[in-house]
């Protein structure tokens, strides 16, 4: 899974990167561990066909669901099943999208520790990495005035050999030759749109031990990526 991640890329670099022609209305304040809840960049097609980089809420909120908090419960689909899943099919077979980040977080197990240790998952050649998303507009009932929310997921697919020893699933990474036909709502061909939705080649990351502050919810800032000796088992 993927439950936190670092999204420190300036808004500039990202328009560049993902082919966006405006992102003047966007910002990107550096967050170090960013948490399900929280308001996350994502990349989409406009109505238009342009790439358009905006906010959604981490945390997928179906259209039809009353209750705003199924959302906590949603920051992950899984790619085997996303197409019978009935909270994620209708956004993967029309709204998809590409959330771009730094690096993410994961936890290991520790032999003779009931601490897992936290260790950084990045690109190898550190470059950003655009992880396959989904996103849905919600329509909330829980207010006095309706208002709508855009929400979004990210996909996660079986680990890679270099995760594995971390954790047995990973976010599904695209890379650059993948973006049109992923972003593209009218593509249909959803057999071949899950066929992207594989582990990343085991060369493409790398990790490392961080502190365990990162824990922490409210623990945001570039100590966090501070290496540390750690246990390697």
């Amino acid at each position: 899974m993927c439950g936190r991640f670092v999204s420190t890329t300036p808004v500039s670099v990202l328009a560049e990167t993902f082919g966006v022609a405006d992102s003047s209305t966007v910002t990107n304040r550096p967050n170090f561990n960013v948490t399900p809840r929280s308001s996350i960049l994502y990349v989409a097609l406009s109505v238009a066909g342009d790439r358009v980089l905006g906010r959604a809420r981490w945390g997928l909120i179906p259209a039809w669901s009353k209750d705003s908090s199924i959302g906590d419960r949603m920051i992950n689909a899984r790619s085997e099943t996303i197409r019978e899943k009935p909270s994620f099919r209708s956004a993967f077979a029309r709204r998809r999208c590409l959330i771009p980040v730094d690096g993410f977080y994961e936890w290991r197990a520790v032999a003779g520790s009931k601490i897992k240790q936290p260790v950084y998952i990045k690109r190898a050649d550190g470059a950003v990495t655009a992880f396959a998303g989904i996103y849905e507009d919600y329509e909330s009932k829980e207010t006095l005035e309706d208002r709508m929310v855009r929400t979004c997921a990210i996909i996660t697919t079986a680990a890679n050999a270099t995760v594995a020893p971390v954790h047995d699933r990973m976010p599904a990474i695209l890379t650059p030759e993948d973006f049109d036909e992923w972003l593209d709502p009218t593509n249909s061909d959803l057999d071949d749109l899950q066929s992207l939705l594989v582990p990343a080649p085991d060369d493409y990351l790398s990790y490392y031990a961080v502190s365990t502050e990162v824990n922490k919810p409210s623990s945001n800032g570039p100590e966090l990526l501070d290496p540390i000796d750690a246990p390697t088992v």
